[in-house]
């Protein structure tokens, strides 16, 4: 599946894909000071179209990570909501990715430029599973990263910014590189933080942890996963934890709107072992709450 489409929401109005372009002198494209979400629509399967799963939280957590790195936006949630549904519309996908960006265009250069024009675009395009479909099933292998989180005061870390990304998709390559299908990075202190693009779980004699929000990026995913557990009666501890209790674990999953609920089956070429029936239920319990067939899901889906 590619990313094209036939047009592309760009400052309040549908333009063809071909045509939605930017300046090479793009502010954002030098500098790396910009904000996204990573949002998905499946088709629902009460024959009723398609429906977006949380859309609201991420616009929300768009918009608040434009404010802390100091971007005024134009639109608020509403418009930004329906920005999204338009353009999904437009396109005729009943189940796609969404990709809203907010970006600073061509103006000034330099750190110190405070009025480039804030520019925002929405893209949908057909994405399948993105750690691949067999990693869904069976579960992919993870490597520790050489590279480090960004430190707690570094970056403003509840935001999700487009330069930040670099750290990840160094840590990506390298892992990719050494024969493993994704990254599990630690923080400066060498807890385990999370993947390049994923939040983590491990599970213990059906004890689940998963990492503080301290050093990670609160994921969207991550709160679904958590409420999916804490509803099959398992309590979830957020706390600090090293690598080796990767190594010894009984499951592990990862998860993020992208990935969905991925399984990992080895770490550090340690064996984990087949996706074991925590993991297997709550992906069961997501593919069928994003797709509108789990009740208490159904309020977080934006129909259209």
């Amino acid at each position: 599946m590619g990313i094209e489409s036939d047009v592309i929401w760009m400052d309040g109005e549908l333009v063809p894909y071909d045509q939605a372009n930017v300046h090479v002198l793009s502010h954002s494209l030098h500098y790396g000071l910009g904000v996204f979400e990573g949002i998905r629509s499946y088709k629902q399967t009460d024959g009723g179209g398609g429906g977006v799963f949380k859309l609201d939280e991420h616009l929300r957590r768009l918009l608040d990570s434009a404010k802390m790195c100091r971007i005024h936006v134009d639109y608020d949630l509403d418009q930004l909501r329906a920005a999204c549904v338009e353009t999904l519309q437009a396109n005729r996908f009943d189940e796609a990715y969404i990709r809203p960006l907010i970006f600073l265009g061509s103006g000034a250069m330099g750190l110190g430029a405070r009025d480039n024009p804030v520019r925002v675009a929405i893209a949908t395009w057909e994405w399948g599973a993105y750690l691949g479909s067999e990693g869904l099933e069976r579960g992919i292998r993870a490597a520790t990263s050489t590279f480090t989180r960004h430190h707690v005061n570094a970056n403003m870390q509840r935001a999700k910014v487009i330069g930040h990304y670099v750290n990840s998709i160094l840590a990506r390559y390298e892992a990719n590189d050494n024969g493993f299908d994704e990254a599990i990075m630690l923080d400066q202190m060498g807890w385990v933080a999370e993947g390049t693009g994923e939040n983590l779980f491990v599970i213990r004699d059906g004890v689940v942890k998963t990492p503080p929000v301290v050093n990670i990026l609160a994921g969207i995913t991550r709160r679904t996963a958590i409420e999916i557990l804490e509803r099959m009666g398992l309590s979830v501890r957020e706390m600090p934890f090293g690598r080796d209790a990767l190594y010894v674990a009984d499951e592990i999953f990862m998860t993020g709107t992208a990935a969905e609920i991925t399984p990992i089956r080895e770490v550090d070429r340690r064996e984990v072992g087949e996706p074991g029936p925590i993991t297997r239920r709550v992906q069961e319990i997501y593919r069928a709450g994003v797709r509108g067939e789990v009740e208490w899901m159904k309020p977080y889906i934006t129909r259209y």
